[in-house]
């Protein structure tokens, strides 16, 4: 598989799509979600898998999101969320109330190819009054009563996410990251930003298949060093606490969260005209 700018790859993803984002545990490609700002993209749906994190709030803050799915929005140590807590109190976002298990779930629903799968723990939360697309039957194998929930198959229409290195034939290596492949499996599209590519097949090698992502789902890749930036890569970089403790400051205020864009996000279109 040849690799495409990142410039091409946002430019592959269009205004309106279900766009997912593991969260900044699990390698979400943060690299494509300011590509995505630098292109303008507009009414992007955003799920997180299961919860939301740094750069589903840079994307929110440029005005590219009109929903989220997902069970949290944080920056972990730095705090709340402040550009998504800003746009949810002007109303300027809907929130689709989730929780873990149940994202996990609709995600396996699709990559198994049912419309629906079961779940408990639902019962008696308050979030069922606000997700009509979820259905409470009686289990049909139960002597008795037994409420259970259905819930839909979800199908994102992108995956985003970001891997250490992918090989020649477009295999991506995300590590022990398992529920990625869930995600790849479930998702129409999966667009992979790595940090480098390396020759032969990954899938070839016992050590390294089982961590891998089969180009069987992977649609395109891109290069981008420190794609990741600025969470965690796994074993390669670690989380950038101050950087993130700096953004929580900054976007504080909607001129502060321009000034970080101009200065880490637009600046590399800048030079790049």
């Amino acid at each position: 598989m040849t690799p495409i700018s990142l410039e091409a790859m946002a430019a592959s993803v269009p205004n309106g799509a279900l766009v997912a984002l593991p969260p900044d545990n699990s390698l979400p490609s943060v690299a494509l979600a300011r590509a995505l700002i630098r292109r303008g993209a507009r009414d992007l749906k955003l799920l997180g898998v299961p919860v939301s994190g740094f750069a589903t709030d840079l994307l929110i803050g440029a005005g590219c999101v009109v929903e989220v799915e997902t069970s949290a929005v944080s920056l972990g140590e730095a705090g709340f969320a402040p550009r998504f807590t800003a746009a949810l109190k002007e109303g300027r976002i809907a929130v689709r109330d989730a929780t873990c298990p149940a994202i996990h779930t609709m995600l396996q629903a699709a990559e198994k190819g049912v419309p629906f799968m079961p779940l408990r723990g639902l019962i008696g939360s308050d979030i069922l009054a606000h997700r009509p697309d979820w259905k409470v039957i009686a289990n049909p194998f139960a002597a008795g009563e037994d409420p259970i929930v259905l819930l839909p198959a979800l199908s994102p229409d992108v995956a985003a996410i970001h891997g250490v290195m992918a090989d020649e034939e477009g295999n991506v290596w995300v590590g022990r990251r398992r529920e990625l492949a869930t995600l790849a499996h479930a998702s129409k599209r999966v667009l992979a930003t790595v940090e480098r590519r390396v020759p032969g097949n990954m899938l070839e090698d016992e050590r390294l298949a089982p961590g891998c992502i089969s180009a069987t789902y992977v649609e395109a890749i891109a290069v981008a060093t420190r794609g990741a930036w600025p969470v965690a890569l796994l074993d390669d970089y670690a989380f950038d606490a101050a950087h993130v403790a700096e953004y929580a400051a900054m976007a504080r205020t909607e001129g502060g969260f321009r000034a970080y864009l101009d200065r880490h996000v637009l600046a590399r279109q800048a030079a790049a005209e």
